[in-house]
């Protein structure tokens, strides 16, 4: 069972820019997984990268070394009875 804590999510419009951040957080030590976005991000190619909110500062760094295309935005989501509660993370890019 999934946990119900809020979580980060990177969505993007390729999936190959999905893979790219994943393999360059992983070369960081930085944990992530591939994953379904959210219908509240009904953007993108269908994937998007989920990690840790504590890692979004790492990610986010990574992210901007890397020079990683096609990013829709990065989102914290919040797991809820009602469903997930999507918002955007303030990112300054």
């Amino acid at each position: 069972m999934e946990s119900q804590e809020p979580f980060a999510i990177a969505s993007f419009r390729s999936r190959q820019a999905v893979f790219r951040l994943e393999a360059l957080l992983r070369q960081k030590g930085v944990e992530s997984r591939v994953i379904s976005t959210p219908r509240a991000v009904s953007l993108g190619c269908g994937l998007s990268l989920r990690f840790d909110l504590s890692r979004f500062p790492a990610v986010l760094s990574v992210y901007r070394a890397g020079n990683v295309p096609n990013l829709i935005g990065f989102y914290r989501v919040e797991p809820g009875q009602a469903g997930l509660r999507v918002s955007p993370l303030e990112t300054g890019l």
